[in-house]
């Protein structure tokens, strides 16, 4: 595929996610997709997921914890099969009503048309601290 091909699949992932409509969104990533978002252990949701049932499982313990009130991909940088998304995402905690508010950057790559892996780097602290009770 072409990366501006790559481009668009990983576009058409943040609104079929942005839309709620995780089976789209699951359907965009190979069977041995790698998922990794490393963090503390105070995340329920840090961990590597591998293939679309453990990327559904990221997303249940990340959306069981918190709702999203913001969450905006800004840019866009790709090379051959890799894609590097620049945004800012603000969730509140459904347990503490805290909100972290903070920039990320997503890597992906593609392979055959379909997204293989996914790494996110962010301020995990930020979501610690509003998570934390008292």
């Amino acid at each position: 595929m072409s990366t501006q091909a790559n481009v668009a699949l990983v576009q058409e992932g943040y609104a079929a996610f942005g839309s709620g409509d995780m089976q789209t969104f699951l359907g965009l990533m190979t069977p041995d997709v790698v998922w990794e978002f490393h963090a503390s252990t105070g995340l329920p949701w840090a961990g590597t997921f591998t293939g679309p049932d453990g990327v559904a499982r990221f997303f249940a313990a990340l959306l069981e914890q918190s709702e999203p009130e913001a969450f905006e991909p800004l840019q866009y940088v790709a090379s051959d099969d890799r894609v590097v998304v620049l945004g800012r995402e603000r969730f509140r905690v459904r347990a503490t009503g805290r909100s972290w508010d903070c920039e990320w950057a997503h890597a992906f790559v593609v392979r055959d048309g379909k997204i293989a892996a996914f790494r996110e780097y962010t301020d995990t602290a930020a979501m610690t601290q509003a998570l934390a009770k008292g």
